[in-house]
């Protein structure tokens, strides 16, 4: 049952992908569509080209994969990162520096890296997308286990509606490495990025009406492999999302949240979001 009347709009201005398979989201619109069949290859290593080349050198892979999919979006249509409000969500961070720094605490002289250090905290994907573009509007790191993606959007978009301004939201994941990974068991690395916007424009992909909900099944995929793919990681929640926005359909859609509470997700044709 929906837990709130008034939906929030937003509007998807573009996507970024970055997952085992779908290197991008030109190269994914193809796979969710159905057009070719879904292959999981592993992702190429990814060199941020927004980043200067200090940050670059210490930038780890979730912050490239973070950074893969939010200059996607934002150079698909040319956008100015700089007058951005940005999003970044992820269930678990950097969970290898974590592991580095907590395997440094366990020697007699902790050994830790400052730029370890740097790298371990939450935000730390949110700082260098930051010194990347120059932008000094609001910035917002979260985390919400499974939730992650949906927690991401429903903050991204009242930061839109709120402001009155174009929000990008990130959300991304990686592997985490053993002793972790038996403890959070993600199967593969995922990011997507939506820039969204308050209002209606001429190239937007699909409108978006946003509510909290409960006791309603959650969207699921048709084909097995990108059913394992979404289950894999908190940020491929995103998928049913993503497929429908693909093919161009309007569509209600269910995304876990946290604590047994959804979201949903109305999506509405480019002709009607701009009607």
């Amino acid at each position: 049952m929906s837990v709130n009347k008034q939906k929030l709009s937003v509007y998807v201005q573009s996507v970024g992908l970055a997952a085992p398979g779908m290197n991008s989201w030109t190269q994914g619109q193809a796979v969710l569509r159905g057009e070719q069949p879904y292959v999981s290859e592993e992702l190429p290593r990814y060199a941020p080209t927004l980043l200067p080349p200090n940050e670059r050198r210490r930038a780890t892979s979730v912050g490239r994969l973070a950074f893969q999919s939010a200059e996607e979006a934002i150079g698909s249509c040319d956008a100015d990162a700089e007058k951005l409000a940005a999003v970044f969500t992820s269930s678990g961070g950097d969970t290898d520096i974590v592991n580095l720094i907590c395997a440094s605490l366990a020697k007699p002289e902790r050994p830790v890296s400052p730029t370890h250090f740097h790298n371990s905290v939450h935000n730390a994907a949110a700082g260098y997308w930051s010194i990347a573009t120059g932008s000094r509007l609001p910035s917002t790191s979260l985390s919400a286990f499974d939730g992650s993606f949906s927690a991401g959007l429903m903050e991204a978009a009242v930061l839109c509606r709120s402001e009155l301004q174009p929000v990008l939201l990130v959300a991304y994941d990686t592997v985490p490495t053993d002793p972790l990974f038996p403890k959070r068991p993600l199967t593969a690395p995922f990011s997507v990025a939506l820039l969204l916007t308050p209002e209606p424009t001429a190239n937007c992909l699909a409108g978006l009406a946003l509510d909290y909900a409960d006791g309603l099944p959650e969207s699921t995929l048709g084909d097995g492999a990108m059913e394992t793919l979404r289950l894999g990681n908190p940020a491929a929640r995103a998928l049913p999302l993503l497929e429908r926005l693909a093919k161009g359909e309007e569509a209600s859609l269910v995304l876990p949240a946290v604590e047994g509470i959804q979201v949903s997700v109305e999506i509405s044709s480019p002709l009607k979001a701009v009607a």
